[in-house]
C-alpha cells in the first residue's frame, strides 16, 4: 500500500512538474498577465505611434480612426488563435512549441516554415533597423531643441544623424549581452513606462495645441487632392496602412511570450487576456494620439509626432518625451530581436556540438552579483549584428517609409496568415464550413491591404532615395 502511495506521488510529480522544472524539464516558468502585458506594451506602443497623426492626416476623419480600431480588432483576434497554437493538441499537456516557427513547424510542416522563418526574421531584422532610425532621430530632437533654445530660433541647428546612430548601437552591444528573453522583464517594464510617458505627452501637447488653436483641424477625407496629386493621395494613404500595420505589430514574438508564463492555467488563457488588456490599452493611446494630432496640425501632421516640424515649445517637455522615446527604444529593441540571437544560436550549437567557441561560458564573477556567464559566440555574434544594423540604418534614415514598409511585409504573414493557417489545423475546422470561409474571407481581405500598403511605403523609398546621399543624413 505505501509502496503504491510512493509510486502515485512519484507519477502525479512527474505529471505535474517538480517545483523547480516545468512538464518539458525547463526550469520552472515565472510569467504572468502584467509581464505578458508588459512585453507586449513594450513591443506595440514603440515609435509607430509617433506615425500616426500623419497616417490620420492621409485618410481623414473617417477612414483613420476606423482603420486603426480594424487594425486592434484583428491583430487581438489573431493573436488569440496564435496563442491557442503554443501547444500542439492539447491546451494543458500538449507539447510546448518554443518559437513562432516551432508552432509552424509542428501545425503545417514543410516548405512553410522556411517561408516564415525568412519572414519572420527579417522582419525581425528589420525592426532593428527601424528602431535604430527612430532612436537617433529623437536623440537629434533633445539636441536641436537645446540648440534652438539657446539661439533664440534664429540658428537652423542641421546636424548628421550619424554619430547618434553609432551612439545608439554601442548601447545595444552591451544590451544584447543579456543571455535570454526570460531575463528582460525589468527591462520591458522600464520601457513600457517610457512607452507610456511619450505618448501621454504628445496626446497632451496634442490637445494643448488644438485649444490654442480654437478648433478641430482636418477633414472627412485626409489631405485633398490639389495640396497634393492624384497619385501621390492614393500612395500616401497605401504607406499610411502600413504604417497603422506596424503600430500594432507583435505576432512574430507572441509565442516567444507565451514561452515565458507559469501555468495553471493554461497558457493560451494567461496569453488571450494579456493580449485583450495590451490592444485594448494601446488602441486607446492609438486613437487619442493620432486624432489629436491630426486635430492639431490637420493636413500638415508631421511624419514624427514629437521630432516633426509640430511641437517646439515647451522644450523641456520634448526634452523628457524624446529621452523616455530613446530609452524605450533600447528596450524594444532586445524585445524584438531575443528570438533571431535565440534562433541563430540553437542552430549554431545544434551544428558545432563540440565546438568550445559556440558552447562554453565563461563566469565572471561580479562582486554581491551571481556571476555572469560570457559567451564567446554570443559576444561577437550579437555585436556584429549590432553593427550592421546600425550601418544599415545610417544608409537608410527614411523613418516613415522604412516603418510602413516593415509594417506592410510583416502584417499579412506573421499576423494573419500563419495564425489562421495552424489554427484551422489545430481545431481541425472543416474545409468549406462557414468558420474555415470566414477565416479565409478574413485572410484574403488583409493580404490586399498588405499589398496596397508595401506598394506605397516602396513608392515613398523610392521617393527619399533621389534627393538622398549615403552617409550623409541631415536634419
Amino acid at each position: 500500500m505505501v509502496q503504491n502511495s510512493a509510486l502515485d506521488i512519484s507519477l502525479d510529480v512527474h505529471a505535474q512538474g517538480s517545483k523547480c522544472f516545468d512538464d518539458d524539464g525547463r526550469l520552472k516558468r515565472t510569467g504572468t498577465i502584467w509581464t505578458a502585458s508588459a512585453h507586449i506594451i513594450t513591443a506595440v506602443i514603440g515609435s509607430g505611434v509617433l506615425s500616426l497623426a500623419w497616417a490620420t492626416a492621409q485618410l481623414g476623419w473617417v477612414a483613420g480612426p476606423t482603420v486603426m480600431f480594424l487594425f486592434s480588432f484583428v491583430t487581438y483576434y489573431t493573436s488569440t488563435l496564435l496563442a491557442a497554437c503554443y501547444r500542439t493538441g492539447d491546451p494543458y499537456t500538449g507539447k510546448r512549441n518554443y518559437t513562432y516557427m516551432e508552432a509552424v513547424q509542428s501545425h503545417l510542416g514543410g516548405v512553410k516554415v522556411k517561408f516564415c522563418g525568412l519572414v519572420q526574421y527579417l522582419n525581425l531584422f528589420g525592426v532593428a533597423i527601424g528602431y535604430t532610425i527612430a532612436a537617433s532621430i529623437s536623440m537629434m530632437a533633445i539636441k536641436k531643441s537645446s540648440c534652438r533654445h539657446k539661439s533664440g530660433g534664429k540658428n537652423p541647428c542641421h546636424m548628421n544623424s550619424n554619430p547618434y546612430m553609432i551612439a545608439f548601437g554601442i548601447i545595444e552591444i552591451i544590451f544584447s549581452q543579456i543571455p535570454d528573453f526570460d531575463q528582460l522583464w525589468w527591462l520591458s517594464i522600464v520601457a513600457a513606462v517610457m512607452s507610456f510617458t511619450y505618448s501621454t505627452i504628445g496626446l497632451g501637447l496634442g490637445i494643448a495645441k488644438t485649444a490654442a488653436n480654437g478648433k478641430i483641424k482636418g477633414s472627412l477625407t485626409g489631405v485633398s487632392v490639389g495640396a497634393v496629386t492624384q497619385t501621390q493621395k492614393i500612395w500616401r494613404s497605401f504607406q499610411a496602412l502600413g504604417d497603422i500595420a506596424f503600430a500594432y505589430s507583435f505576432s512574430l514574438i507572441l509565442i516567444e511570450i507565451q514561452d515565458t508564463i507559469k501555468s495553471p492555467p493554461s497558457e493560451s488563457k494567461t496569453m488571450n487576456k494579456a493580449a485583450f488588456v495590451s490592444v485594448g490599452v494601446t488602441t486607446l493611446f492609438y486613437m487619442l494620439c493620432g486624432c489629436m494630432g491630426y486635430a492639431a496640425f490637420g493636413d500638415f501632421a508631421p511624419g514624427n509626432l514629437l521630432t516633426g516640424t509640430g511641437f517646439s515649445e515647451p522644450y523641456w517637455i520634448l526634452d523628457i518625451a524624446n529621452a523616455a522615446i530613446v530609452i524605450h527604444l533600447i528596450g524594444a529593441y532586445q524585445v524584438f530581436c531575443q528570438p533571431l540571437f535565440a534562433f541563430i544560436e540553437k542552430h549554431a550549437k545544434e551544428r558545432f556540438p563540440e565546438s568550445e567557441f559556440i558552447n562554453r561560458d565563461v563566469n565572471i564573477p561580479i562582486p554581491g552579483f551571481k556571476p555572469y556567464r560570457l559567451n564567446l559566440f554570443r559576444l561577437v555574434w550579437r555585436t556584429i549584428f549590432v553593427i550592421l544594423t546600425t550601418l544599415i540604418s545610417m544608409l537608410l534614415p527614411f523613418f516613415n517609409d522604412i516603418v510602413g514598409l516593415l509594417g506592410a511585409l510583416g502584417f499579412w504573414p506573421l499576423t494573419v496568415y500563419f495564425p489562421v493557417e495552424m489554427y484551422v489545423k489545430q481545431m481541425r475546422i472543416p474545409k468549406w464550413s462557414t468558420r474555415w470561409l470566414c477565416l479565409q474571407v478574413l485572410s484574403f481581405a488583409c493580404l490586399i491591404i498588405t499589398i496596397a500598403a508595401a506598394a506605397g511605403s516602396v513608392a515613398g523609398v523610392v521617393l527619399d532615395l533621389k534627393t538622398y546621399k549615403p552617409f550623409k543624413s541631415e536634419e
